[in-house]
C-alpha cells in the first residue's frame, strides 16, 4: 500500500465522483484511478466504494478507512515540512520601523551598518506614524524604529539621532514662496493648516510655538499624515509647518521655506524595547554613532 493510494481514495471520497477526482484533484485518467482504487480494496480486503445512483459511495467500512486515511496523509505532511525545516532553517527576522519619510534619509546607511548581519537576517521594513512604531515595539513586531520620543510608552528607550527644524510649506506659486524665509507672524492672514492627534509629539511642538507666538493664528484644517497634507497645501492654497525632512515627499505644486528668527525644532530618535535581547540590535546600537556621522552631513549637503 502507497501513499498515492490514500490520496487516491480521499480524493474519490471527498469528490463523490471517480471523473471529478481523477479531472479536477489528482489529474490523471478516470481508468487509472479506478484501477487505483480496486487494487486499494484488494489490498485491504474489503470493499470501500460501492457506484450508485447519486455517484460514488462509501461503504461502511470505506468510512472506517477514511478517518485513518486522512490522519495517515496529514502524518505525511507533516513529516515532510519536520525535514523540511531541519534542512532549510529559518533566518532571524530584525524588523525595521521608519517614521513616514525618514527611510529616505537614514535606510540606506541603516542597511550598511547592518551589512555584516545581513546573509544570515531577513530584515524587513516598515513606514507608519511615530505611535504606531512606538505600539509595535513594544508588542515585539519590530525591533527597531525611527521615530519621535512619544509619551506614555516607558518600555521604550529613546537614542537621540537628530533634530530638526520645522520649515513653512505652501504652493509654490504662493507669495511668500518668493522670499528666502516666512516670518512666521505672518501666517496670522493666511490658510493655516494643523497637526492631528495622530501625531501628538508633533502638534505638541507646533502648538507651543504658535501660542509663543501669540498672534491670533487659528487652524482651518487638521490633517493626519504628510500625504493628506501636501494635497490639502495644494488645494486650499494653505500654509503649512512641518519637519524639514518633508521636503523628500514635497509633490511638485509644493515648496517649503526657512522660518524667520528661531524656528521650532522636534527631535529623531531611535527607539527600541527594554527586553529586546536581539543580537542583531545589540550590534546596530553599538554602530549608531557611526551612522549618524555618515547620514547628518550628507543631509545637509543636499539642504536639509
Amino acid at each position: 500500500m502507497e501513499l498515492r493510494h490514500f490520496q487516491y481514495f480521499v480524493a474519490v471520497a471527498e469528490t463523490g465522483s471517480l471523473t471529478t477526482a481523477a479531472e479536477q484533484r489528482l489529474h490523471t485518467s478516470q481508468p487509472s484511478l479506478s484501477r487505483q482504487i480496486r487494487d486499494l480494496g484488494a489490498e485491504v480486503g474489503a470493499q470501500l466504494l460501492i457506484r450508485s445512483a447519486r455517484g460514488v459511495e462509501l461503504t461502511e467500512a470505506g468510512l472506517a478507512f477514511l478517518e485513518h486515511a486522512r490522519l495517515v496523509l496529514m502524518q505525511a505532511e507533516l513529516a515532510a515540512k519536520a525535514a523540511w525545516k531541519v534542512a532549510h532553517p529559518a533566518k532571524p527576522v530584525f524588523a525595521l520601523g521608519f517614521l513616514t519619510g525618514e527611510e529616505m534619509n537614514w535606510l540606506p546607511e541603516t542597511m550598511r551598518t547592518l551589512c555584516d548581519e545581513l546573509p544570515n537576517t531577513e530584515v524587513t521594513i516598515s513606514s507608519q506614524n511615530s505611535p504606531q512604531l512606538g505600539q509595535a515595539l513594544m508588542k515585539g513586531e519590530l525591533d527597531l524604529a525611527f521615530m519621535r520620543a512619544e509619551l506614555n510608552m516607558p518600555d521604550l528607550i529613546y537614542r537621540h539621532v537628530d533634530t530638526e527644524p520645522l520649515v513653512a510649506a505652501m504652493p509654490r506659486d504662493h507669495r511668500f514662496a518668493a522670499f528666502d524665509e516666512v516670518d512666521p507672524r505672518h501666517l496670522v492672514s493666511e490658510t493655516f493648516i494643523a497637526v492631528s492627534r495622530v501625531s501628538p509629539t508633533l502638534k505638541l511642538v507646533i502648538d507651543e510655538f504658535i501660542s509663543k507666538l501669540n498672534v491670533g493664528i487659528r487652524p482651518s484644517h487638521e490633517v493626519d499624515n504628510l500625504a493628506m497634507a501636501m494635497s490639502l497645501v495644494a488645494s486650499t492654497r494653505g500654509i503649512m509647518l512641518v519637519p524639514a525632512y518633508a521636503e523628500n515627499l514635497l509633490p511638485a505644486s509644493v515648496v517649503c521655506r526657512p522660518l524667520a528668527g528661531e524656528p521650532p525644532t522636534i527631535d529623531l530618535v531611535i527607539g527600541y524595547s527594554k527586553t529586546n535581547t536581539s543580537t542583531t540590535l545589540n550590534l546596530f546600537l553599538n554602530r549608531v554613532d557611526d551612522l549618524i556621522s555618515r547620514c547628518l552631513p550628507r543631509q545637509a549637503r543636499n539642504g536639509y
